[in-house]
């Protein structure tokens, strides 16, 4: 059910690191609105994709679903969600990382087969996505997306046949992708759930009085007002259906585990917990740690709308430096501004961002952000906080610097774009931005500040140690399959 009047894309201030997807499922063992809780559950999702989303139920006959491009709540009206009744449902929040933007590519998808139907929701970047695809294609099979999650689909379709479950059929898929991945899928009698060997993306599972739900984050759990029972282990998979939850531990499962940093840093909500930590208190001790190493004297320290703020209160409360609020967000523009010149790009994140000037005037500002990438908004914002009196700006950043691109689900870009391969010295980079001082995040207390996890990280962005091998254009198979990895930059959920 896709509406043909509201196709665009998405013009992206260029500065932004952007993550692509966010995960829900829902098992009703209770006389709930299955479509509703799905709907609320991707409402608390929504800062983890805001480009399409969409709802995939069932009652055990029928798969009913429902997805377009645009927020959540522009794409699913009342009528909508009352239509959406069944027994399980899932859901789906999706980024793509630049031009990608097409309502063919949104999910859950739903797979027609000879077993039957199965429906998928995927967080996460395949890195052989393109040689199972040809696989598959030798073999006949036809792809109405240009997403790795139909791969992973198509996969799971063609091992079901050879095998006598839908978990069995994900186990022997599991064996096969490599990547980062965190699913749920929808089968008519179960809800499933699982996690790359690696753990590198988040799932937890939560229970809403005697019905199970599946979450990108634990924040979902909160405002349905469910209780987190865990997090689904790497390799892992979880099966729900009407006798309760099974668990089946992977082989896969036995490589020490890769979580990605940068949920912490930059993508969760402060208020979820991540592998047993809190994410906002994640993000105060990077600015404690910041405060440490790269101490500086100041009249004030302000954090860079949303995800410096923690990092900025853990900076001040270090260094006893008070913290205030320098900029405000304008929290109406959201994620479509068209900003295709130079100018219009100055022009929205003035629109975006403002300064307070009663915080900065004639002050030595300390100002937090989450990271570097271009450096291209944080040069504006310097010449914000200028224009608005500040006698000074000092930039401190809650991470390391970037220094290789993502490979697993985040838009990192190529490495000649990123500031910090361009420049030898972080004094070049803070001239080049436009800031009296500048300090990043030591990669040797990069781990510290999520003390207590219960896994280990990935940290390539930083480190280029990436935990799989990464496929180079020379390795794909045809020049067919050579166009496709050049467009999947864009196009990969």
């Amino acid at each position: 059910m896709l509406k043909e009047d509201n196709l665009f894309e998405d013009i992206y201030i260029e500065d932004e690191l952007k993550e692509e997807c966010g995960v829900f499922g829902y098992y009703n063992n209770d006389d709930e609105d299955t479509g509703r809780i799905v709907y609320y559950g991707l409402f608390a999702l929504q800062h983890r994709g805001q480009e399409s989303c969409g709802i995939a139920v069932t009652d055990d006959t029928v798969v009913k679903q429902y997805k377009d491009m645009g927020l959540v709540p522009e794409v699913f009206s009342e009528d909508v969600v009352e239509k959406l009744t069944g027994k399980i449902g899932i859901g789906h929040v999706r980024y793509s990382t630049a031009g990608g933007s097409l309502r063919n590519n949104a999910q859950p998808l739903v797979s027609r087969y000879v077993k039957g139907t199965l429906a998928l929701a995927h967080n996460g970047n395949l890195v052989n996505a393109n040689e199972i695809r040809h696989e598959l294609q030798q073999e006949g099979m036809i792809f109405q997306t240009t997403i790795d999650s139909e791969v992973i689909a198509c996969k799971i379709a063609k091992e079901r046949v050879k095998c006598g479950s839908i978990e069995e059929a994900i186990e022997r898929t599991m064996y096969k992708i490599k990547g980062s991945y965190s699913l749920v899928v929808m089968s008519p009698r179960k809800l499933i759930g699982c996690r790359d060997p690696l753990g590198i993306r988040p799932l937890s599972i939560g229970k809403l009085n005697n019905s199970y739900i599946l979450s990108s984050e634990t924040c979902a759990f909160d405002g349905l007002g469910a209780e987190f029972v865990r997090d689904v282990e790497p390799g892992e998979i979880v099966v729900i259906n009407d006798d309760g939850i099974k668990s089946i531990k992977t082989h896969c499962g036995k490589e020490k585990s890769r979580m990605c940093i940068f949920e912490y840093i930059y993508f969760a909500r402060p208020d979820s917990f991540i592998e047993g930590v809190s994410v906002y208190e994640a993000r105060k001790e990077a600015g404690r740690q910041l405060a440490r190493q790269h101490a500086v004297e100041g009249d004030v320290v302000i954090g860079v709308p949303d995800s410096g703020i923690p990092a900025a209160l853990g900076y001040a409360e270090e260094s006893g430096i008070p913290y205030g609020i320098g900029l405000v967000k304008n929290r109406y523009i959201g994620r479509t501004f068209i900003s295709p010149t130079q100018g219009q790009r100055e022009t929205a994140v003035k629109i975006k961002l403002n300064a307070l000037r009663h915080t900065v005037e004639g002050k030595r500002v300390i100002m937090i952000d989450d990271s570097i990438v271009r450096g291209t908004t944080v040069a504006r914002l310097v010449n914000i906080l200028r224009a608005a009196g500040a006698k000074e700006v000092h930039m401190r950043v809650s991470a390391p610097k970037f220094l290789w691109p993502c490979y697993y689900g985040t838009d990192v870009p190529t490495k000649e774009k990123l500031i910090a391969c361009k420049y030898d010295t972080v004094e070049e980079i803070a001239k080049v931005v436009g800031v009296d001082s500048l300090g990043y995040l030591g990669l040797e207390n990069l781990h510290d500040i999520a003390k207590g996890a219960k896994c280990g990280f990935c940290d390539a962005c930083f480190t280029g140690n990436y935990p799989t091998e990464i496929p180079s254009v020379s390795e794909e198979v045809s020049k067919d399959e050579t166009e496709i990895r050049k467009s999947a930059k864009f196009t990969l959920c």
